[in-house]
C-alpha cells in the first residue's frame, strides 16, 4: 500500500500564481501511485473534485477560518496569494480501491486555531488518520500530536494505524506508534503491525505548494 501525505498550502504555488490552481494540483495528485492521500490546508471547494479526478473516496473535515465561506471562496479563486490562509480550511483523506467504511473525526483544540485529527477506516480493517498540528508554539503542536495518538488508538483498537500529516515538528513522539519518517515537519507513524518498505520518499511538485509531498509504501508484519 502506497500513502501520500501534502500540505497543500490554500491551494498555493511558489512563487504565487494568481488565479485558481485546482486543476494543477489535480493533474499532479492524479498523476502519483497512492492508495490513501492524506491532504492538509485543502481549499474546502476541493475534495470532491480531486476524489473524483482521482477515482477515489474521500472524507473530509472543515478547519480554520470558514466563516462567510462563499466570500472567501471568491477571493481565493481569483487571488489564493491574497487569501491565504484566510481562503477557508479542510483536511483531507482520499482512498482508492480499497473503500472506506467507517470514518471518524476528533477536534484537537479551537484556539489559536482549531485543528482536528480525522480518520477512516479501510476494507481491510487498516485505519489511516490525517493531522494538521498547530504550528505555534511548538508545545501545542506536540500536544496535538499525542491527543491525536490517543484518539487514532481508541478507534482503531487493535487494528493496524498510520497517523500521517503536518506535525509542524519534526521530530513528533506520540504514544504507541513509530515515527517510520517523512520530509522534516511532514510524517508518517505508524502502530499495529504496519513497517515501511523503505524510506519515504518527496515527490516533484513544480512548485506547487510549500510542503514537499512525501510518499511511502507500507506493508503489515
Amino acid at each position: 500500500m502506497h500513502v501520500l501525505t501534502w500540505n497543500l498550502f490554500h491551494g498555493r504555488a511558489v512563487p504565487e500564481i494568481n488565479h485558481s490552481l485546482l486543476d494543477e494540483f489535480t493533474d499532479m495528485i492524479t498523476s502519483w501511485p497512492w492508495d490513501v492521500a492524506l491532504l492538509q490546508e485543502v481549499p474546502p471547494w476541493w475534495p470532491g473534485p480531486l476524489a473524483r479526478a482521482a477515482g477515489a473516496e474521500q472524507r473530509a473535515v472543515l478547519t480554520s477560518r470558514n466563516a462567510l465561506l462563499p466570500v472567501r471562496r471568491w477571493i481565493a479563486e481569483r487571488r489564493p496569494d491574497l487569501s491565504k490562509s484566510n481562503g477557508g480550511g479542510s483536511n483531507a483523506i482520499l482512498v482508492r480501491g480499497a473503500g472506506i467504511t467507517a470514518h471518524a473525526t476528533h477536534r484537537l483544540r479551537f484556539r489559536p486555531e482549531r485543528r482536528y485529527v480525522h480518520a477512516v477506516r479501510l476494507g481491510d480493517g487498516t485505519w489511516m488518520g490525517n493531522i494538521h498540528a498547530q504550528a505555534n508554539p511548538k508545545p501545542l503542536a506536540r500536544a496535538d500530536m499525542a491527543a491525536a495518538g490517543v484518539a487514532l488508538a481508541r478507534w482503531a483498537g487493535d487494528a493496524p494505524a498510520l497517523l500521517g500529516g503536518d506535525a509542524n515538528v519534526d521530530d513528533p513522539v506520540v504514544a504507541g506508534f513509530d515515527d517510520i519518517g517523512g520530509h522534516r515537519i511532514d510524517r508518517f507513524l505508524v502502530r499495529g503491525g504496519l513497517q515501511a518498505v523503505a524510506p519515504p520518499r518527496t515527490l516533484p511538485h513544480d512548485g506547487l505548494s510549500d510542503h514537499e509531498p512525501v510518499l511511502v509504501q507500507l506493508r503489515t508484519s
